[in-house]
């Protein structure tokens, strides 16, 4: 079984990628060590946060780094937040204030379409990567709904989920059809790639 350190230091989002990996791939996952500094996110991608995590984890633990990072695309503000998703509202912003910002500037706007794109970056000590992407297509709702989840989920509508926001989905449903999911069964699909040896 594969041993590797989850580069996340968002609780919520290791508790997901926890979950998600038990039920996909044969992955020992090991939380990151709680005195490693954060890493300054500050690449202009999603892959490249993903990686600037997974390379600063990967070379202060020497072990094989799971890494994400994810983004919300908003087609009526031309794709932002993106890669700037969880500062949407400033530096240090809680979530509660992202999602009011975002609602603040769909207010009467009747394109709601939108979508949620994560980036899985799985770093080896010896430099070898696999990286893969999920995307859950939906729209952002008028107002906050349900009392799951964590970030914009309580505004976001995935495409399959019958209108509900992912806030009001059960964690099993959630993951069924969400970008962490979808990023962490392809990435774990695609562990073959890695030498035996």
């Amino acid at each position: 079984m594969l041993r590797v350190v989850c580069a996340s230091a968002n609780p919520h989002k290791v508790a997901e990628i926890f979950e998600i990996i038990r039920e996909i791939a044969q992955v020992d996952l090991l939380p990151r060590p709680g005195e490693l500094a954060d890493v300054v996110e500050d690449a202009d991608t999603l892959a490249g946060n993903a990686r600037l995590k997974a390379v600063a984890v990967c070379a202060a633990t020497g072990m094989p780094a799971l890494a994400d990072d994810t983004g919300l695309e908003v087609d009526a503000l031309d794709g932002r937040p993106g890669v700037i998703t969880a500062r949407f509202a400033g530096v240090g912003a809680t979530d509660e204030r992202n999602r009011k910002k975002l609602l603040q500037e769909l207010m009467g706007v009747a394109n709601r379409a939108a979508r949620f794109r994560t980036v899985a970056l799985l770093r080896m000590p010896n430099g070898q990567e696999i990286v893969a992407e999920g995307v859950c297509e939906g729209s952002i709702s008028d107002t906050e709904r349900g009392e799951r989840g964590f970030g914009y989920d309580s505004v976001f509508i995935p495409a399959l989920s019958n209108g509900r926001t992912f806030a009001e989905m059960s964690i099993a449903d959630k993951h069924a059809v969400s970008h962490r999911g979808n990023a962490f069964r392809l990435l774990a699909s695609r562990l073959g790639e890695l030498p035996t040896a």
